[in-house]
């Protein structure tokens, strides 16, 4: 493989390529995308971008100028080799319209989803309000997507097509009025669990979304995520299975879901979904509803990550999720014992080629430390901790 970070003309196409994806998205996108309400860009985006992957000539291009690869940014986890560790969590994606994009981009991986069994119009709009003061999002689109039959079926196209990229599904419950009782919630996750089987690079079982009328029963009760899991472990498949785990709980109450999952054909954890606790953000109106995303999540995502690597580090893969806006917060999360990283806020506020921003970073920060790749990281801090 030619590395883009071996190749001197290469190297300076992409520096100069990102300067002028950042000065472009800073002075025109992000100002054309700000001036509209949150729900309505948002929409726009995906349009755009889907529109954009249509365009063979134009994803030649992007690839070319700002793909940014390096050999040490090239690792395996979950049985699966990866580009570079850094993927789109799910959440933004949630109907399968991006991965040529993302792909030509260079993201190691995308998170498609979260997908239902049933097609669900999500929560009441708006799902979004900005809080560029915190770095963050607040969401309450509530899992809103095409359903699974359909998503899953994008998806696979998509796996099947991609240059380097992994495709990973994420599944949830779906969330309508006829959500019933936990048995309910098991046959509608296994529906979804059973349609992804063997279609996709991975599969993430969102146990976690705070924005939804059942709540969330397979987290608030260890029993329910045994059941859970007893039905899912009876779906033959080939995919390494990742559980998207919620962020506001004590350790007690976090570890007590893990020795369950522990117990189950479940290779990852997703640390960790939307942040509930708005403590020290006053000025955020009461009345907005949902979970919040970016900065809010890093401190608790990345303590999360240590203490889960800390004790079960050699039983599950730690995908990172929550505040990844530099390479340096991205580093930390793989020094607290992420060995992949995901992030969808930055994205918005910094712009697309901050993809190429973190992985330049990533890979000087690995060598400056004496690295020479992702993997030799995982962890270092969890285990100095101990």
């Amino acid at each position: 493989m030619n590395y883009v970070s071996q190749s001197p003309l290469h190297n300076t196409v992409n520096k100069v390529a990102v300067d002028l994806f950042k000065f472009g998205y800073r002075n025109v996108a992000k100002k054309a995308f700000f001036a509209m309400p949150p729900d309505d860009a948002h929409e726009a985006m995906i349009r755009g971008c889907h529109a954009f992957g249509e365009i063979p000539p134009v994803m030649w291009i992007l690839r070319q100028t700002l793909d940014y690869t390096d050999p040490a940014l090239e690792t395996e986890a979950l049985g699966l080799k990866f580009a570079n560790p850094f993927g789109l969590s799910a959440g933004l994606d949630k109907d399968c319209q991006l991965p040529k994009v993302l792909d030509a981009a260079g993201f190691g991986f995308e998170t498609v989803g979260s997908t239902t069994s049933r097609p669900c119009a999500g929560n009441p709009r708006p799902w979004f309000h900005r809080l560029p003061e915190y770095g963050s999002m607040m969401v309450h689109a509530g899992l809103a997507n095409d359903g699974s039959e359909t998503v899953i079926a994008r998806a696979e196209k998509a796996y099947t097509n991609m240059r380097s990229m992994r495709v990973s599904v994420s599944i949830a419950r779906t969330n309508d009025r006829l959500a019933g009782d936990i048995d309910e919630g098991i046959e509608d996750y296994r529906i979804s669990f059973e349609r992804a089987a063997n279609r996709t690079d991975m599969i993430e079982v969102n146990i976690s979304c705070p924005n939804t009328m059942a709540g969330e029963p397979f987290n608030t009760d260890p029993r329910n995520l045994d059941r859970l899991f007893d039905a899912l472990d009876e779906v033959p498949r080939s995919q390494p299975v990742l559980v998207k785990m919620p962020l506001n709980k004590t350790w007690p109450e976090f570890k007590a879901l893990l020795d369950v999952l522990a117990e189950h054909n479940v290779q990852g954890v997703s640390i960790a979904n939307l942040q509930k606790d708005r403590t020290g953000m006053p000025d955020v109106p009461k009345d907005w509803l949902g979970g919040l995303s970016g900065l809010p999540c890093q401190k608790a995502s990345n303590e999360m990550i240590a203490r889960t690597y800390a004790e079960f580090g050699d039983r599950f893969t730690i995908a990172g999720i929550g505040g990844v806006f530099t390479p340096q917060q991205a580093y930390d999360k793989i020094r607290a014992g992420a060995s992949l990283v995901m992030f969808i806020s930055s994205l918005m506020y910094v712009g697309p080629q901050n993809i190429a921003t973190l992985k330049r970073g990533l890979a000087e920060l690995l060598r400056a430390d004496g690295f020479d790749n992702v993997a030799e990281a995982v962890g270092v801090d969890a285990i100095a901790g101990k």
